[in-house]
């Protein structure tokens, strides 16, 4: 079983195109039909997050922690609990492509580390888009690490630690904890 993990703190306004997103990739040919489960972690929400993402036929794991490390590793504590032997991450206001859980497992690694994209720029000052690509350049041997574009198996996780209860780059700390474990990180 594949579980994927989604962080939520007041996200209505895009949960629902994130879930139909993720929905679409479990669908994935590729995948043979493996089970996945898709685990909503919300953290002091106090919109129609969960509502939303019920409706969209996610578990609801609540906390007020208002922390994201906490809300990834409660998320990925219930996926483990439910089976899942590979846990893909992402965040709420992104939308995977149909094959993001087929190509995360492909690849045959012990963790994934996917880039991101973003589809607009309207809000940021003027050169941040060109800053962001030279320094997000689209290849293999690329140094980064996105909580919205993350996967690992459950042994890795357990293994390394897990999440660190981190207010900000938990998902880099747990990166860096898998590789001083030997993981063999694409």
């Amino acid at each position: 079983m594949i579980g994927v993990v989604v962080p939520a703190h007041d996200e209505q306004a895009c949960i629902g195109a994130c879930l139909d997103s993720i929905l679409r990739a479990a669908r994935c040919p590729a995948l043979a039909g493996e089970q996945v489960e898709v685990i909503v972690a919300l953290d002091r929400c106090s919109d129609r997050t969960g509502e939303i993402a019920a409706t969209a036929g996610a578990q609801l794991v609540s906390l007020r922690a208002g922390n994201v490390g906490m809300a990834r590793a409660a998320g990925v504590a219930r996926a483990i609990a439910g089976g899942a032997r590979w846990i893909a991450c992402t965040d709420a206001d992104t939308a995977v492509p149909a094959d993001w859980l087929s190509g995360q497992l492909a690849h045959g690694g012990d963790a994934f580390c996917g880039l991101v994209d973003v589809d607009d720029w309207r809000d940021y000052m003027p050169g941040v888009r060109e800053r962001f690509g030279q320094a997000h350049p689209r290849c293999w041997e690329h140094p980064h690490v996105h909580g919205a574009n993350l996967g690992f198996t459950a042994a890795l996780y357990r293994a390394c630690g897990g999440f660190a209860p981190l207010p900000a780059h938990e998902d880099v700390a747990l990166v860096a904890a898998m590789a001083r474990c030997g993981a063999r990180i694409v």
